[in-house]
Order: C-alpha cells, then structure tokens, then sequence
C-alpha cells in the first residue's frame, strides 16, 4: 500500500515537472514570435500642403534611393558611399549613377539597414536578426529618407531600385505610393525597379528578361508563419497608379522570385516538388550581375542602370529659390 501510494506520487511530481516545462516551453515560443518581429505595415503619410513654384537650391532633382539585399548593407553604412558589403549587388547599380550625374541632379542614396534573414531553427541562434525586423528597418528608413526629402524639397522626384530582400521593400513602398499612402505623392515617382523580388506576381509590372513560369517565394508560400517569417503574398492590388512604372527582373530558376505557384495547394505539390530540383546548389541568386536580360548581352545591374539614368535624363529640372 505504501509503495503504491509513492508511485503515486512520483508520477504526480513527473507529471507536474512536464506540465511546468510545458508553460516554459509555450512562453518561450511566444516570446520568440514577438521578439523575431511581425511584419511591418509603411506608415501612412498624410497629403502636404500645396506644391510651391520653386524649391531650394540645394535639392536635388531626383533622389535615387536603391535598396540592397540580404548580407548586403548595415545600419551604419554610408548611404552615399556604402561600404558594408564590397560585393553589394545594388552598387553595380549606384556607382555607374553617380558616375553620370552630379548631386544636384541626381542623389543616390543607399538605404543602410540591418538587412538579415536569421535562421529560425538555428541551434545555437545564428545572432542575426529576423527577416521580418530587417524588412521593417528597410522599410523605415527608406520611409524616412523620401518622407524627409520631400518635406525640405517637395519638387524632386523619386526612383526606387532594390535586390531581394530590398526589392520587397522598393516594391512595398511603391505599392504604398501606388494605393496613395506612400512617403510621396504617386506623380512624383519616376518608376521602381525590382530585381528577385521575393513577391513578385507576374502581371502587376514589366518584366524584363526572360519570361519565369512561377512567382515571387512569398506569393507562393503565402500565409506561411515562421517565427520572425511570415511569407505576406502578393500585394494587395498590385502597385496602384504606379503599375505602368515598376519593372522587374527574374531570372529562371531562382527560387526567390520563380517559386511554384500555390506550392501548398495538394493539387500542386507533385509539380512544385519537381520543380525543387532546380533550386539545389543554384547560384543564380547571386549571379545577376553577369545574367544577360537580352539579345545583345545586357545583364541585369545593366540594364537596370540604363533604365534608371533615363528616369533621371528626363525628369523635370524644377526652379530654384
């Protein structure tokens, strides 16, 4: 009778230490999904006061504001002269920019932000950030760049190019533009310019190169909640009044912006499945300053500078105080 009462009693103690470490292990969840990050939403912007005829001498035409991708800028970078990462795709882009025009024409300006993705199930935690907290400092600071230099200089127009991780966020804001809540008025930006953007939806913009069959991976992952991931879809009505201004590059097979459409749907997974094969040891992620758009080798980076010192060219050149 006693040492049935002690079993008891043992199994009453385990099951009290695997309840308590139930709690512990839920709470922690939790406070991992809060810490990692939710997704950011670009603050709206309130309309300004009516446009004057002529603003300050010191403001430029336009400002470029590029937007690197994954591992590719830090917080503290300079953003006119970035050096965080030599090898940043985006400079590719800015430098041939600058080359071309003067300040006043042209800013370009580099959005220093965190730009991580860590590994959620990282054992130990790899110290990065979450790709849900990086994409929203992108998101604010390139927020606070436009809503600042339209505030000093509300005549200069925009152009927005971003890779990967910056091309979601170039997109978001030209979507937010776009909707009429961006940092700046819509006619004021030039066009946006997207390479690998992790939520492209074929339709919504130009694209330029040659054709993909899929989508941008978090079009086709949709819904999908990871702590400090979530795979947002496409964007809500496309990019607004600003569709007819936005390009973007994809090149085929690159999981990023060429994932399977609907991959959760069981209708789709033997094609979604095969088509996984493709992703294994791919580089072309990475490649997109040496991926050839058209017949005449143009690479992406190329093409994309082009295009952007044409927006620039023909931008209109407002009076000065």
């Amino acid at each position: 009778m006693a040492a049935r009462k002690s079993r008891g009693r043992r199994l009453l103690r385990t099951l009290l230490v695997l309840i308590v470490l139930l709690v512990v292990a839920l709470v922690a969840l939790l406070a991992w999904f809060l810490l990692a990050g939710r997704v950011p939403k670009p603050p709206v912007t309130p309309p300004g006061p009516e446009r004057p005829s002529a603003q300050p001498a010191s403001c430029p035409d336009v400002q470029v504001v590029a937007i690197p991708g994954t591992w590719e800028s830090s917080a503290a970078d300079d953003p006119f002269n970035p050096t965080a990462n030599p090898a940043s795709l985006m400079l590719n882009v800015t430098r041939p920019l600058q080359a071309q025009f003067g300040p006043e024409r042209a800013q370009v300006y580099t959005v220093p932000y965190v730009a991580q993705f860590s590994n959620p199930v990282a054992l130990p935690p790899d110290g990065q950030v979450s790709y849900n907290v990086s994409r929203g400092d992108g998101t604010a600071k390139a927020t606070e760049v436009m809503s600042a230099m339209h505030t000093e200089c509300p005549l200069t127009s925009y152009v927005l190019t971003g890779f990967s991780q910056g091309a979601v966020i170039a997109g978001d804001l030209a979507a937010s533009i776009g909707a009429g809540n961006g940092p700046v008025p819509a006619d004021l930006l030039l066009g946006a310019g997207l390479i690998a953007d992790g939520r492209r939806d074929p339709g919504t913009a130009e694209d330029v190169g040659p054709g993909v069959a899929g989508v941008g991976a978090e079009v086709a992952l949709a819904g999908v909640k990871l702590p400090g991931i979530t795979m947002t879809g496409a964007r809500p009505g496309g990019f607004g009044s600003v569709g007819d201004r936005v390009v973007q590059i994809c090149a085929p097979t690159d999981g990023i912006c060429d994932a399977p459409e609907g991959a959760f749907k069981p209708g789709n997974w033997l094609g979604s499945a095969s088509r996984l094969l493709e992703y294994v040891n791919n580089p072309v992620h990475a490649m997109y300053n040496s991926f050839s758009v058209d017949g005449n080798g143009t690479t992406a980076t190329q093409w994309m500078t082009n295009w952007a010192a044409e927006k620039v060219r023909s931008a209109p050149a407002p009076a000065h105080e």
